[in-house]
């Protein structure tokens, strides 16, 4: 489940081009620590996100608060 997390991390950071605030969040956080921590602390929320998806039975909205607040740092 790490390595697929990662892997998706790491998608998200090369490949996918469409806007979101955890591509924007990642992207910030490799301009500071570097490709390979920002894919580990990427795969890290994804994890959280897909919890909180699973906990609450929905599915997954960019533009709601609780992934913004996640993107913030705010439950991380």
């Amino acid at each position: 489940m790490r390595a697929l997390l990662y892997e998706a991390a790491t998608v998200i950071l090369t490949r996918v081009r469409s806007a979101s605030a955890l591509r924007s969040w990642a992207l910030a956080l490799k301009k500071r620590l570097g490709f390979k921590r920002a894919a580990v602390a990427l795969a890290r929320k994804l994890a959280v996100v897909l919890h909180v998806m699973w906990k609450t039975e929905k599915n997954f909205d960019p533009n709601h608060r609780l992934a913004a607040a996640l993107t913030a740092g705010a439950m991380a």
